[in-house]
């Protein structure tokens, strides 16, 4: 089930994003398996349905989903390569942010402050 707190301050489409991040990575949502349509999943939680688009559009430049048209957006079998890729990255930096000498608490309020939605 999905749950978006309106209160939160976190964006709707983040927190949309990261329930189903969070679901893919931890395989509670197998490789192959059909999401829900945007305009259904909107009507769902009652948000724009631009909104639930862009969740989506990051999870696939993610790699995390893959859209086939009109068929819709499935969980991508790339998704463990970005993760993957992901992992190289933080790696690369923080051999890089050491060899800075920059002090492992501020290496990750810069990551931190990366992350961040604009």
């Amino acid at each position: 089930m999905i749950v978006v707190d309106a209160a939160s301050t976190v964006p709707p489409f983040e927190q949309l994003r990261a329930h189903f991040a969070t679901q893919i990575r931890e395989h509670t949502l197998a490789v192959g398996e059909r999401l829900p349509t945007i305009r259904s999943l909107a009507a769902e939680l009652g948000l724009a349905v631009n909104t639930v688009a862009r969740a989506y559009r990051e999870l696939e430049d993610a790699g995390l989903i893959e859209t086939r048209g009109r068929a819709g957006s499935f969980v991508s079998a790339a998704g463990s390569q970005a993760l993957e890729r992901v992992r190289r990255a933080a790696a690369d930096y923080a051999a890089v942010a050491a060899a800075a000498g920059l002090p492992p608490a501020e290496a990750l309020r810069i990551v931190e402050v990366a992350l961040r939605p604009a």
